[in-house]
């Protein structure tokens, strides 16, 4: 299973939460005068935009339901 699969990141405002926060500390990176920690936050950023928006593909809900059900 890849990350950007978990559970956890089915809610779009979740993952929009994890960019935001990259951004916001690249911001904050660059302010404070340290900017090789900037392009690392901005690297974050930009991994975090390419794997949950471009290459995300939303679980249909049904078959999600079935997966977390215990098989007898």
């Amino acid at each position: 299973m890849k990350d950007y699969e978990h559970p956890f990141f089915r809610p779009l405002w979740r993952r929009i939460a994890v960019v935001a926060v990259c951004l916001i500390w690249s911001v904050i990176e660059f302010a404070s005068g340290t900017p090789f920690w900037g392009v690392i936050a901005l690297g974050f950023a930009g991994y975090a935009i390419w794997q949950f928006f471009y290459l995300y593909k939303p679980v249909d809900e049904s078959k999600a339901a079935s997966e977390t059900e215990p098989k007898e």
